[in-house]
């Protein structure tokens, strides 16, 4: 097991509790809710809305919410996680809202199903963030049909840049650089810290997907709407009101 899984495990192990409370509310709602800053599914788009017949795969699913949409919507649902404790809400989640989701405890970066078993595979934070972007997302091309379609959701390069290298929330000044944005290890910052994650700049997001055989279908920067206040996930809202601060890509597999 590489050293960012094993960190970013025990990580959500440690603070899987924390996300009960969130879990149980994701998974009551009736319309979906995207990101930090809750942004209807009416406005993204990011799951068809009839999938009856497809297979899909949620990619560091967490608790679980985003398999039971899909779920609800028809289609047969994988959910893999590294963590144990996130998985146990999830499971328990799942039976109480009556959904028949596969939950596999293991390392989204290498899922043990065969070669083409998806038809749709999607990631909110999960994979998106926390997992080798040189490896998760070769390996959600293997899992994909041709045709197949993933949809990931995650930080926005900026909230990198503009983050303190003391792991304070974001603000108005570039502290790091954004050439060869790669891992960010935010395990011994001194304020909240965290696990190991992963971005890419635009251009270097846009050549992975050339270099794996992706086709980029839709891009979106996301902010927090005007009525936002507060900080979350450290990103103050003042902030993320005049810079994106999560990123949406569709990307499908050549056919």
């Amino acid at each position: 097991m590489a050293e960012h899984v094993a960190i970013n495990r025990d990580y959500w192990d440690g603070m899987a509790e924390d996300w009960v409370a969130a879990g149980e509310r994701l998974w009551a709602c009736t319309v979906p809710e995207w990101g930090n800053w809750g942004v209807p599914d009416s406005e993204l788009g990011l799951l068809p809305q009839d999938m009856a017949g497809m297979d899909t795969i949620e990619l560091g699913c967490g608790t679980g919410y985003v398999s039971g949409w899909m779920a609800r919507r028809g289609a047969r649902v994988t959910g893999i996680d590294v963590s144990s404790r996130q998985l146990a809400t999830a499971r328990r989640l799942a039976e109480q809202h009556r959904a028949d989701i596969e939950f596999i405890e293991g390392n989204a970066e290498a899922v043990e199903k065969p070669d083409g078993t998806f038809d749709f595979a999607i990631s909110e934070y999960g994979a998106a963030i926390w997992c080798d972007p040189e490896v998760w997302l070769r390996e959600a091309w293997r899992l994909l049909r041709p045709g197949g379609h993933l949809v990931f959701l995650g930080s926005h390069p900026m909230t990198i840049i503009c983050s303190p290298m003391n792991g304070a929330p974001c603000d108005f000044t570039l502290h790091r650089p954004y050439r060869d944005m790669d891992a960010v290890d935010w395990t011994a910052v001194e304020i909240e810290p965290g696990g190991i994650e992963f971005n890419r700049s635009f251009e270097g997001w846009l050549r992975l997907f050339g270099e794996i055989g992706f086709a980029v279908r839709d891009y979106r920067e996301l902010y927090a709407p005007e009525t936002a206040s507060g900080i979350r996930f450290p990103i103050p809202a003042e902030w993320a009101k005049r810079y994106p601060c999560e990123q949406v890509w569709r990307v499908e597999k050549a056919g």
